[in-house]
């Protein structure tokens, strides 16, 4: 194993090609049974070495019969989950190819600056204030963790009390708030962080999953102490916005850190057609997101925005082993705004991708999937039997067949074996729902009329029209 041997990568090349080519009529579920998966990967490990080409052979295997979920394709409409870029599937196989350990500047000085880069672009696309801090975590749930530590950290040191030191053993009591609809990667960023889930004040919420304002006063009038209020843009289920204005406006009375799970919906910023959506989301102290999502590069990137760049790297990185550099201001350390030491360069292809797209892409990719989940909604609505249960705000329909939990349930399970689309289930008011998201650049008007299509087949299957005779 001391000489390189290319042909692997030639294989593995091949083989997305034929993916990526196949992908726009490609199976979207998963149809390998999981026995046969074993099969295939599984068994004792190997006593020896075996020739790389043949471990490429059984993972064509593994793509070739069904082991892998089309979700990067143009009819994947299960989770929020993005397409992917051609540039940024080529940026991340530089990063996979370049290997730079992604935490120091030492290590990776294009990758540091080109960072900085798509973080300065990503502050200036969604207009938040252009001195917060940017950090590029795994996912939405670290972007969570990592806002709410700064949040911590900046609230208790107000109070005197130096959490990273002394953790949180005989420190003030923190108050987190949130909407009875909030995201359960909120709650488990206040397990990681020691907060405890079970120390959410719960605000109301209305049918759309909008906190309610009324709510929220009576919330935050009912205790003192240092108080974080977690709204959200972007209802997971009906896409509905938090009045962000308003909660940042209420909040800051009561000196209280306002940070805002913006998953998907943040994205909305980004188009001057949507950007009233999230109106005020530039008074908040801190914003999470994903870019694995709506800007549509690999799996995994999260984003997170602090307007308090002090607190942000204080809760990361407060002192550095001996081996490592000093940090200067003019040299981005990414592990001054995440958790990771040891990380990946995700955050090169979200600057390819913002590179390509500009400015003008970006609204237009969020624009049309917006404009397709109305097409959507508007196409369901007129199916017999099938019903539209939300306000189209942004990306996501909710549907119910039948108005029973079993139908839908039923519904569901078809359409993901008929195999032409996929949609995932949820529950929404104590009732079984279906749940749309539109998020992918490849999904065109053409994809979503023939997912509709599909869903009529099977209410027909499901709900016979009864004859006029």
């Amino acid at each position: 194993m001391t000489d390189f041997d290319k042909e692997p990568l030639v294989r593995a090349v091949k083989q997305a090609f034929d993916y990526l080519d196949e992908l726009p009529e490609r199976w979207v579920a998963a149809t390998a049974r999981t026995e046969d998966l074993h099969a295939l990967l599984g068994g004792p490990l190997p006593d020896g070495p075996a020739p790389a080409t043949d471990t490429m052979d059984v993972l064509r295997r593994v793509q070739e019969e069904g082991g892998v979920v089309a979700s990067s394709g143009p009819r994947y409409f299960g989770y929020v989950i993005g397409g992917t870029l051609p540039v940024a599937i080529a940026a991340d196989w530089l990063v996979s190819t370049w290997d730079p350990a992604a935490g120091v500047h030492e290590l990776g000085p294009a990758v540091a600056v080109a960072e900085h880069t798509a973080g300065q672009w990503l502050l200036e696309l969604l207009g938040l204030p252009r001195t917060a801090s940017v950090g590029f975590p795994t996912g939405c749930t670290m972007g969570h963790l990592t806002a709410l530590a700064a949040a911590r950290h900046h609230l208790l040191a107000r109070a005197g009390w130096d959490v990273e030191q002394d953790g949180l053993q005989g420190a003030p009591r923190l108050r987190v708030i949130g909407g009875e609809q909030r995201h359960l990667t909120i709650d488990l960023a206040l397990r990681y962080l020691g907060i405890g889930a079970g120390r959410v004040e719960v605000v109301p919420a209305d049918h759309e999953g909008r906190m309610s304002l009324e709510g929220l006063k009576a919330v935050l009038a009912e205790g003192t102490g240092p108080a974080i209020v977690c709204a959200q843009a972007g209802d997971v289920h009906s896409g509905a916005v938090d009045p962000l204005r308003a909660i940042c406006e209420i909040a800051h009375e009561h000196d209280a850190w306002v940070h805002v799970d913006g998953a998907f919906g943040l994205w909305a910023a980004a188009s001057p057609r949507l950007r009233p959506l999230v109106a005020g989301i530039e008074a908040a102290d801190s914003v999470a997101s994903d870019a694995h999502k709506w800007p549509n590069v690999p799996y995994d990137c999260g984003l997170v925005f602090v307007a308090h760049p002090e607190a942000h790297r204080a809760a990361m990185l407060t002192e550095r082993a001996a081996y490592l550099p000093p940090g200067t201001p003019s040299e981005r350390d990414n592990i001054e705004w995440v958790p990771d030491f040891s990380r990946r360069a995700r955050s090169l292809p979200v600057w390819a991708a913002l590179r390509t797209l500009g400015r003008s892409g970006v609204a237009e990719l969020v624009e049309r999937c917006c404009d397709l989940a109305r097409h959507f909604a508007e196409g369901i609505a007129a199916i017999p039997g099938a019903r539209v249960l939300n306000e189209v705000a942004l990306n996501q329909v909710m549907v119910r067949f039948g108005d029973d939990d079993a139908l839908t349930r039923e519904a569901i399970a078809r359409l993901q074996r008929r195999g032409v689309c996929w949609f995932g289930g949820t529950a929404w008011h104590g009732q079984t729902a279906m749940r749309v998201s539109v998020s992918s650049w490849r999904t065109t008007r053409d994809d979503v009329d023939r997912s509709v299509e599909e869903i009529r087949a099977v209410a027909a299957e499901l709900l016979p029209v009864p004859s006029a005779h």
